[in-house]
């Protein structure tokens, strides 16, 4: 008995590393940028009103038509800092990345899509969807973007109004929608994940919706506050059904590297049924089938670490483990946090509320635990990548004495990961533009794209 106890020990002490949620060192092996004032031109058969976006996005959502008028900046919570890009905009920003996956049989290229526009539904029915093939040049830093397709309904499958509607392109917007993930599928269509609904959009290769499918979670409706069949209650204290948060549907989509199943994760908890708590510090995972087009009833859960808020994206890297960025709702350096009741200001310039949480984890989907848990084995530290080679091409506003080879990824909203290949993975970043400021005090972030060497965390197992 006691020789079985020993080697029943021993196992268990053998295989507790491997359960551990280890943290691997991430070096940087490639830093791109695309400018923050990156714009396109709305397609030719868009309404006017598209050419000049953001006129809504300012105080009150009161209409603003004058370009260039409104000061974007931080937003309260975050110091109110301007960011020195105004708006509304002439054309269609760029901005935004807010899912990633590399083009299959084009190495070097990646999917990227911009999310709805300017934040929420009120604010962005100028903003037009779209998604962009873009090429980073590690060598250069520059980005190069390559194609961009705009979202359109012209076959009327989505099921509620949209913002365009008298418009014979119906092209959709950011009051339609918010895109938040991007995944291709076998069959040469995409699959977008929302926010709003949440749903999950089809479209063809023109970006031309196919199929807009409702979410179900333990076979009953699951939806938002900016679901279209809710409403207004006619008196103050009548309530609404929902459970989704504002802002909380598909942030991270991962697809099976077979293109079978779809992995759609919501960006953050749930409220518990009849209740404006968390259900608890964890996401839902809900799977869905593709060949057979519907939620299949089987879902997982992801838990958030300590001082996590969200998560940013999701991709799977083998049949089994997938990528997953975890973040709290700071922005900019630690090192430069505002002393207790300081305010930024160009002489004393600090942040507020600095990044603290940015990270990105590798879990098993095959692997749950009795409650349902997916298995974390473990991540790198976005606030701690390593750049012995100097390749970093802007480090931003920082202490005087952080180490030079030191690099962070201090952005509010760091949504795109993918593996590259065998020991590299690409990271972005959705900079909110005009309101974020994570790099620079009082400047509005760009939109970085970083490639990390982390043979470690791709091999772990």
């Amino acid at each position: 008995m006691r020789a079985l106890l020993l080697s029943v020990a021993a196992a268990i002490g053998l295989a507790a590393p491997s359960l551990a949620d280890q943290r691997f060192e991430a070096t940087l092996a490639g830093h791109a940028i695309l400018s923050a004032f990156t714009m396109t031109l709305p397609p030719a058969d868009a309404p006017r009103d598209a050419m000049v976006s953001g006129k809504f996005a300012g105080p009150g959502n009161l209409r603003v038509d004058r370009p260039g008028s409104i000061m974007g900046d931080t937003g309260p919570s975050s110091g109110s800092r301007p960011t020195g890009i105004a708006f509304p905009f002439i054309g269609q920003p760029v901005q935004g990345f807010s899912g990633i996956k590399p083009v299959a049989g084009e190495p070097g290229h990646f999917w990227v899509l911009t999310d709805n526009g300017f934040g929420n539904r009120r604010n962005s029915p100028d903003a037009l969807l779209m998604f962009h093939k873009l090429r980073p040049n590690w060598q250069t830093g520059q980005v190069e973007l390559l194609q961009t397709i705009f979202l359109s309904d012209p076959m009327r499958r989505v099921p509620f109004r949209i913002a365009y509607e008298g418009i014979e392109s119906r092209y959709l917007t950011g009051a339609d929608f918010d895109i938040e993930s991007i995944q291709p599928l076998p069959d040469g269509s995409f699959m977008f994940g929302d926010e709003f609904g949440p749903y999950l959009i089809n479209v063809d290769a023109q970006g031309r919706v196919l199929r807009v499918v409702e979410t179900r979670l333990d076979g009953q409706p699951l939806i938002g506050p900016d679901h279209p069949s809710l409403q207004v209650g006619a008196a103050p204290t009548a309530g609404a059904n929902f459970r989704v948060r504002r802002s909380g549907g598909y942030e991270g989509m991962a697809l099976t590297p077979d293109g079978q199943t779809l992995w759609a994760m919501l960006e953050q908890p749930l409220y518990a049924p009849n209740s404006d708590q968390a259900e608890g510090q964890f996401l839902r995972v809900i799977e869905y089938s593709v060949p057979q087009g519907t939620w299949t009833g089987r879902s997982v859960r992801f838990r958030l670490e300590p001082g996590a808020t969200a998560i940013g994206d999701f991709n799977f890297i083998d049949a089994t483990r997938a990528l997953v960025i975890e973040r709290d709702n700071g922005e900019g350096d630690p090192g430069l946090a505002c002393a207790q009741g300081a305010h930024p200001t160009r002489q004393a310039p600090c942040f507020p509320s600095p990044a603290r949480v940015k990270r990105v984890t590798l879990v098993d989907m095959s692997q749950t635990d009795a409650e349902g848990f997916v298995r974390k084995i473990g991540h790198i530290d976005l606030m701690a990548i390593r750049d012995p080679e100097g390749l970093a091409r802007q480090l931003g506003d920082r202490p005087a004495n952080a180490p030079r080879d030191r690099f962070t990824f201090p952005f509010f909203t760091i949504e795109d990961v993918a593996m590259v290949d065998a020991d590299h993975i690409i990271l972005g970043n959705d900079n909110n533009l005009p309101f974020s400021a994570g790099r620079h005090v009082f400047r509005a972030d760009d939109n970085e794209l970083t490639l990390l060497r982390v043979p470690e965390l791709l091999r772990a197992r």
